[in-house]
This record gives structure tokens, C-alpha cells and sequence, in this order.
């Protein structure tokens, strides 16, 4: 890996205070180099594995993908995604198998890396760019990198073409419902002032309570009883994309999860984080319920979320 130019000034500059800062430099670009083949060998066996004809679908865990968070090169920082732990945990938890992907605009690539997946998780993160729906820029809005938001969005299209079970958390459940033709609101405080806090940012743990319908997923996870999960977002669902319908709220009104009416398309979205480290036990068994629905449409047994 070769460093921006504006950094070759400073690595030269340690070298000469330190003699053995380039050879240290050199010894840990080799052992990136070496790791990184390692990952990308692998990765080759295993999707030989699971292309191969005597691969039995019914009998093995499900591959989920997860998409990542980037973020661009900052001085001396190369740029790189990253990827809170509690998506891929809860999924090998739950007997799914994580498939991590990086950003990328290059359609075909994603085409093809689709047509391994069994299933897809969308992962949270900072706010959508309402410009590329035809909307203005709120002033309280921190964006997600554009190299995110555009492997995303073509994922939620091929997600859509293929009816591919998925589950939206937090942006992702928002980018699911805007790319099927639902809409947001960007600012929950402007937009709905007599709403709790949906989030603090002295509390990253913070959590309200949730009002769920019974029938639906959500209402199967959680059951009676008070029901607390984990919140914070500013920005929330406004109109439903048609096709979902809303299944758990905060006491407010601000919709926390809708799931997918279509026969044939087993999708959720949770605008809570069940993947958080303050998750519950119950947060946890959405993604058991989640990776259990896509085994179900690997044997054909096709199913409503609820």
C-alpha cells in the first residue's frame, strides 16, 4: 500500500530522526500484505465451496451480506470501512454465515457477489443525502460518504429485483423505504416537537420504549410486557412505502419498525438497533427470527414476516 504524497515528506522526516522508522514502516506494510492475502485466499476457497455441485443449500448456514461504513483517507490515516461487531455476532449467533462487503460503484461486481448471497443485513450509520431524492440538505445532518450511500443504494436495488430477505436497521431500514417509495422526515425535533428524544448524545446507550402489534414479527420477538430499545436517530419514517406496513412505534408515534405485506419478499426494518451492545436478549432473536426466514426460503417454504 503506497501513502498519499502530502505523506512521503513526513515519513521521510521520522526516517532521518529514526533510523529503524522505515525499516519498522516496511516490516508492518509486509505483514498488511501478507494478512491481506491470506483474507483474499480464503475468501476464494469459500466461494468455491459454495458454488461447487455437490454444494446442498438446505444443510448449510446461510450467507448474509452486510454492508460497511467507509471512511476517507484523513493525513496520515489511509482510508478504510469499518463495521460495528454486533451485526456480524448476532448473525453467526444466529447460523448465518456474515459475508462482509466493502463500497463500490461497479455494478457487475455487486451483481455478481449477489448472486452468492442467501440474504442481507443493512447496517445504520450516519444520515442519507436527501439531494438524491429530490430534496434540500437539513441544517442538523451529518452524511454518510457518498462511496456508502451509492453501494447501498445499488444494493437495495438488487435486493428489490431479486426479493432478496432482508433486514434494514436504523439508515438501512430509512434507504429501504425511501428506494421502495416511502419518505422521510430529516429532523425529528423540527419536524415532530412534541416527540421524546430518539436519541443523546451524552448516552450512546439510550433507549425508549416500544409499542408493537402483536402480529407481526416485532410482536412475536418481544411479546407483552414493556418493551425498551436501544434509539439514536434523528431522522425517522414519514410515509410508508407501499408494500410495508408499520409494526412497532415509540409511545410517541415515531415508527421504530416496518415489515414487508409481500408475499413473495420476506423484508424487516427496525429503526432501533438490536444490534448495539446494550442489546437484550429479545433485541438479539430478531436476528434468529431473521436468519431462521432466510433458511425457510432456501428450502422454497416461502414466508410473510409475520
Amino acid at each position: 500500500m503506497s501513502l498519499p504524497d502530502a505523506d512521503r515528506p513526513t515519513l521521510a522526516a521520522n526516517a532521518a530522526e529514526d533510523p529503524d522508522y522505515l525499516n519498522h514502516h516496511r516490516r508492518c506494510k509486509s505483514k498488511l500484505q501478507a494478512i491481506a492475502k491470506n483474507v483474499l485466499e480464503d475468501a476464494k476457497k469459500f466461494i468455491n465451496v459454495h458454488s461447487g455441485e455437490d454444494f446442498q443449500m438446505t444443510s448449510t448456514r446461510p450467507l448474509i451480506g452486510i454492508n460497511t461504513d467507509f471512511r476517507p483517507a484523513q493525513q496520515r490515516t489511509p482510508a478504510y470501512i469499518y463495521l460495528a461487531a454486533g451485526y456480524y455476532e448476532n448473525i453467526q449467533a444466529a447460523g448465518g454465515i456474515p459475508v462482509i462487503l466493502p463500497p463500490s460503484d461497479d455494478v457487475d461486481a455487486i451483481h455478481a457477489a449477489m448472486d452468492r448471497l442467501d440474504g442481507f443485513v443493512l447496517i445504520g450509520g450516519q444520515d442519507l443525502d436527501p439531494r438524491n431524492d429530490g430534496y434540500m440538505l437539513h441544517h442538523s445532518m451529518k452524511l454518510m460518504h457518498s462511496n456508502r450511500e451509492t453501494f447501498d443504494r445499488i444494493v437495495v436495488n438488487e435486493i428489490t429485483e431479486r426479493r432478496m430477505p432482508v433486514l434494514g436497521i436504523g439508515a438501512g431500514m430509512q434507504l429501504l423505504n425511501i428506494v421502495q417509495g416511502g419518505n422521510l422526515f430529516y429532523d425529528i425535533a423540527e419536524d415532530l416537537p412534541n416527540a421524546v428524544p430518539h436519541r443523546d448524545h451524552q448516552d450512546p446507550l439510550h433507549r425508549h420504549s416500544l409499542v408493537v402489534e402483536s402480529d407481526s414479527l416485532v410482536g412475536r420477538v418481544y411479546g407483552d410486557g414493556e418493551i425498551r430499545v436501544a434509539s439514536r436517530h434523528h431522522m425517522a419514517i414519514d410515509e410508508v412505502a407501499p408494500g410495508f406496513r408499520v409494526t412497532a412505534r415509540c409511545p410517541d408515534g415515531v415508527i421504530e419498525a416496518i415489515e414487508s405485506e409481500m408475499m413473495d419478499w420476506f423484508a424487516i426494518g427496525t429503526q432501533f438497533h438490536p444490534e448495539c451492545e446494550a442489546a437484550s436478549a429479545l433485541d438479539i432473536r430478531i436476528f434468529e427470527e431473521f436468519v431462521d426466514g432466510v433458511k425457510e426460503r432456501q428450502t422454497g417454504d416461502l414466508r410473510l414476516v409475520a
